[in-house]
């Protein structure tokens, strides 16, 4: 499949309270690796088969959440097309210079109807413990915690999802893999820029601009297995799992750090392909598209949101 324009997610930039626990969960126990630590207290990490300099950003705050979610786009021509495009949708687009953040270039940034901050850049520096590229061993070095491969993707709570849905399909390409329906119109839309199952989510809630979770890639269910024995070995708080999506097929535990924020390990899942039809679940079955195994939503995966 030939991918153009926006490639996949890239940076997303979360609220913590506490920089030293957040860490050790985020480090520690999920597996990523500390890339860097800013004059302003920002902590910059990446997944061991992740190629650019950073994908997860830490900021300390007085309440968590997240404050980005940021796309990886094809060239700097099409970060230019994106603002047109972007402007012609009827929203404002604001600069952020090259730098802002170490080794990123210039971004793009929008609030969408959600109330939700997305970002679009094209330019990062590579990280310096990458992937091999020649003769490559499988890992450069023994990955560790959960083993988390990449960041994967979000799930954002919010208003106004039809209005969601027409941006990032109609402006940015995106396209709807899975959808959830109710007689009042959409409760949920999974939407891809790829060939996963999705590369970010919406779930239709009263309040703007909240955070559901965010995914980290594993490679299959027994590393899934792996992470519930290490979250109950260390007395992460599990929401959770292990069980499995109906809705992307995924295998997955949910779980939260020491702020609150929501994690999610994910594994498997399905190839999208442009030309599939969009999977429709009605919100009578929505226990199953969430929870496969279960049938059944439990009350802090509707409520709990940061």
């Amino acid at each position: 499949m030939a991918m153009t324009g926006v490639l996949r997610p890239g940076i997303v930039q979360l609220r913590v309270l506490d920089m030293e626990a957040a860490l050790k969960h985020y480090a520690d126990h999920v597996g990523l690796d500390v890339v860097s630590r800013g004059e302003d207290g920002r902590v910059y990490l990446k997944a061991w088969d992740e190629f650019d300099r950073h994908s997860v950003v830490l900021r300390e705050a007085d309440h968590a959440g997240m404050d980005l979610f940021a796309f990886k786009v094809d060239s700097e021509a099409s970060l230019d097309r994106f603002e047109k495009r972007i402007e012609d949708f009827g929203l404002a687009v604001d600069h952020v210079p090259a730098g802002q953040q170490p080794g990123v270039g210039r971004r793009l940034g929008v609030v969408i109807a959600s109330g939700h901050r997305i970002e679009l850049y094209h330019a990062i520096e590579p990280a310096e413990e990458h992937p091999e590229i020649h003769n490559p061993y499988i890992w450069r070095q023994a990955p560790h915690g959960m083993g988390a491969i990449r960041m994967d993707h979000g799930l954002l709570y919010g208003p106004n999802i039809e209005q969601v849905l027409a941006f990032f399909t109609g402006a940015l390409d995106f396209q709807l893999t899975e959808k959830v329906d109710t007689p009042d119109g959409l409760l949920g839309i999974w939407m891809s820029c790829s060939n996963k199952a999705h590369d970010i989510a919406f779930v239709k809630h009263a309040e703007p601009g909240k955070f559901h979770h965010l995914a980290f890639y594993l490679e299959d269910w027994n590393a899934v297995g792996h992470a519930a024995d290490l979250m109950i070995r260390h007395d992460v708080p599990i929401d959770i799992g292990p069980t499995r999506h109906g809705i992307t097929r995924g295998q997955t535990i949910y779980f939260f750090d020491p702020s609150g924020n929501r994690n999610e390990v994910f594994a498997g899942s399905y190839h999208f392909y442009p030309d599939e039809p969009v999977r429709c679940w009605d919100h009578t079955e929505i226990g199953r598209g969430i929870f496969y195994y279960q049938k059944v939503l439990n009350d802090r995966f509707l409520t709990v949101v940061t």
